[in-house]
This record gives structure tokens, C-alpha cells and sequence, in this order.
């Protein structure tokens, strides 16, 4: 798909006619990448799933209707692995910021080795020589979309054959990916490299390439690094402690009020609304925070549509914000009187690292940042401490208390 419609009731249309295919013939067929134009048997859903145009409960619901929980177990497993990932980044934001410093020394590292340059830019356009990977970095710039199969084995392949530092890979994902997000992109890159589930490396291998595109593609054996190891060596200190899930301020009904919408959370009238005193309203764009590095304008447009059909749906005017000085947003709210801003949570990443550099503004002006928090998210991310096989054991469990089931498993 490359005419990608960001708004609600498009998410939801392609949720439909996607739910005959959320059991068994996803089961059988997730794995396989016929390429851009051709991707049958996954749902496409996900730069719609990225900015809650529409919801994983949703998903989940409809699937077990239609298919019943032991059909729709893949499907649900894949549905939940995009919370596990974000708690787990939630439970360890040393991780964010790691990758953040490691990818401002990388880009240093970039502009002073010149070979190391060419060799980023022949992969990141395509000209590797290498035919399954390059049509993937192709496909990427084209449509902003990978199937997931095909960004694990290119990962893998930046990393272990072309032995180019992961984070410029991740980036390079980060900036052309219409689902991208901080936790599932970042950590994705991190479980390829065997950082991760230490030590246990995702290996392209040739046979698997052939088999799992069709035939599309037939690398060598030999075109293909050997993967014997991670790069856990680069961390030899392991991974960071678990922390607590950090704590949100809830709106307060007495206070006058400044709505922001993010693309984080698309879908604002799902909250209790009705129950503040709203002020102002705005949306706040700000995917060009992904990286230092220009981001893809199919990424910027459709948080542009996503947004607008945000504030569409909300009735009234909405402003149109752009995340640029951080002090801005408290005089924004200042301005129309407001006392707090209210969003959908905020999870760790660059939108995060903003409104942290907002917080002394707003606090000179007596305004509070305070979140609404999704019962999806609550559920999940208290298990994302580990693998995801914790949070997978307790799938039953929560999907039975957020779905109300007698019996989700």
C-alpha cells in the first residue's frame, strides 16, 4: 500500500475486511513476503495501531469473534507484542537514553569516516548489491512500510554482513517507518543484534530468505555473514535494572484546561471530555523528533492526516502546534487561561525527552502535565519485565479482565 489514508474509519475499515483473515490463514501465512503490493496475509494495520486511529482491544475483540482463541492466538500474540515492547521500554528508559547517546556518537562517527559513509548511503539507497536487501531499502523509502520478516532479516544484514553500526540502522527505520515507534523500533533492532535476549542473535540466513519470499529472492549461503554471535560484547554491563512504571498526574475536573493530541494517541474521544472545563485545544506534531536526521514526509503526512482527523472528529477549532521550542507549549496554555494540559499518555521516546525539556516552563506558569492512561497499557505493561514469553503466559489473564470474557484462553 502505498496511498496510506490516516484517519479512523479508514483503520477501522481495514480492520473489517482484514478479521476472515486473523486466524488460521494468518497463522500459516504471517511469515511469508510476497513485497510491497502484496502483503495478503498481515493486516497492514499497524501505522494505524501506532497512533490508537485504531485499538488493540479492537483487534483482539474482533478476532476471537470471528475466530475463537485458539485460531486467533498468533494473531493476538502479535497484536500484544507491541505493549510488551513498550512497557518493557517503560520498565528500562535507560535503554532510550542509551540508544539516544549512542546514536548522536554514531552520526559524529559518520561525518568524520568517509567510507563508513558511503557504505551507510549504499545501504540506506539500495545499492548493496545484494537484491533481496536492497529491494527492501526500496521498498521502505517508497511505501514506508516492511513486512516484519523482511525487517528482521534486514536488520540482521546491516549489522552482521554489511557490519554497519545498529544504531544508524535503527534510525534509518525510525525515519522511513510509518509504524515506527521508539520501543518496538528500537528494542526490535536491539533483539536482532542479540542485546535483547542477550546473547541470542537473529541470523538472515539464505534458505530462510528464499523460503519465506517465495522464491522473490535466492541469496547465497556465502552472500550472508555467518552469525555466531551478538553484539552483547558492546554492553558487557548487561542490561539496566527494572524500575518502576512511572507514576502520571490525572486531570483534574476543577481545572481549566488545555487538550493536547499527539499522535501517540489519536483517538482523544474515547476520555471522559465531558467532565473538564476545556480552554484550548491543539495537536502537536512531532515526528521530525525522531532523529537529527530529515524524517521521511510519508511519515510527517500522515501524522499531519492523522492529527487532523483527530481534531476533525473533536469538533470546534483546534490549533495546530509544531514541537519545536519546548517553552512554547506553556505559553500556548497560558494564554487560554489553562491551569494543566491534558494528553494520552506519553510513553518513552523523543516526544517524551520534549515534554520533559517543557516541564520547567510549565511549572513557571503554574501548569501541570497531566495523562490519561489506557486500561490495555495497565494491563500489559506490569509483566513486560523480561522476555516476552511472561507477558505471553499471562495472555489469558488479561484478556479476560480487559475484554470482559468468561473465557479468553
Amino acid at each position: 500500500m502505498t496511498d496510506w489514508i490516516a484517519t479512523r474509519a479508514e483503520g477501522e475499515k481495514i480492520m473489517a475486511a482484514f478479521a476472515p483473515r486473523m486466524g488460521r490463514r494468518y497463522a500459516n501465512g504471517r511469515n511469508t513476503d510476497l513485497g510491497a503490493g502484496a502483503h495478503q496475509a498481515v493486516s497492514l494495520l499497524s501505522p494505524y495501531v501506532a497512533r490508537r486511529l485504531v485499538l488493540e482491544s479492537d483487534l483482539v475483540a474482533l478476532a476471537l469473534a470471528n475466530h475463537g482463541s485458539e485460531h486467533a492466538e498468533k494473531f493476538i500474540q502479535e497484536v500484544i507484542w507491541r505493549g510488551y515492547f513498550k512497557g518493557w521500554l517503560e520498565r528500562r528508559p535507560q535503554v532510550w537514553d542509551s540508544y539516544c547517546t549512542g546514536l548522536a556518537a554514531d552520526l559524529a562517527a559518520l561525518e568524520r569516516d568517509r567510507r563508513l559513509r558511503r557504505d551507510v548511503d549504499r545501504a540506506m539507497n539500495g545499492q548493496t548489491g545484494l537484491d533481496c536487501f536492497d529491494a527492501w531499502a526500496a521498498e521502505l523509502l517508497e511505501t514506508g512500510y516492511l513486512h516484519n520478516h523482511a525487517r528482521m532479516w534486514f536488520a540482521s544484514i546491516w549489522i552482521f554482513t554489511l557490519g554497519l553500526p545498529w544504531r544508524l540502522g535503527a534510525d534509518f527505520f525510525y525515519r522511513h517507518l510509518l509504524d515506527g515507534d521508539a520501543a518496538s523500533n528500537t528494542l526490535g533492532w536491539r533483539w536482532v543484534a542479540g542485546l535483547h535476549t542477550r546473547g541470542k542473535p537473529y541470523p538472515a540466513e539464505a534458505q530462510n530468505i528464499a523460503t519465506f519470499t517465495a522464491g522473490r529472492f535466492a541469496p547465497r549461503p556465502s552472500d550472508l555473514a555467518q552469525v555466531t554471535q551478538g553484539l552483547e560484547a558492546s554492553e558487557p554491563d548487561g542490561l539496566p535494572p527494572v524500575l518502576a512504571l512511572r507514576a502520571i498526574t490525572p486531570p483534574d475536573p476543577r481545572q481549566p484546561t488545555a487538550l493536547l493530541i499527539t499522535d501517540q494517541d489519536c483517538r482523544p474521544e474515547d476520555f471522559d471530555l465531558a467532565e473538564l472545563d476545556i480552554r484550548a485545544t491543539a495537536s502537536l506534531a512531532s515526528s521530525a523528533l525522531r532523529s537529527p536526521l530529515l524524517v521521511s514526509d510519508l511519515v510527517t503526512r500522515f501524522e499531519a492526516s492523522a492529527l487532523a482527523d483527530a481534531a476533525l472528529r473533536l469538533g470546534g477549532t483546534t490549533l495546530a502546534l509544531q514541537a519545536g521550542d519546548p517553552a512554547a507549549l506553556a505559553k500556548w496554555a497560558a494564554a487560554a487561561g489553562a491551569r494543566q494540559i491534558v494528553t494520552p499518555y506519553v510513553t518513552r521516546g523523543p516526544l517524551k525527552d520534549w515534554l520533559d525539556q517543557a516541564t520547567p516552563a510549565l511549572t513557571a506558569q503554574g501548569i501541570s502535565l497531566c495523562e490519561w492512561q489506557r486500561d490495555w497499557d495497565r494491563a500489559i505493561w506490569p509483566h513486560a519485565t523480561a522476555g516476552f514469553f511472561k507477558v505471553r503466559q499471562k495472555i489469558p489473564q488479561i484478556l479476560q479482565s480487559l475484554l470482559s470474557l468468561p473465557e479468553a484462553g
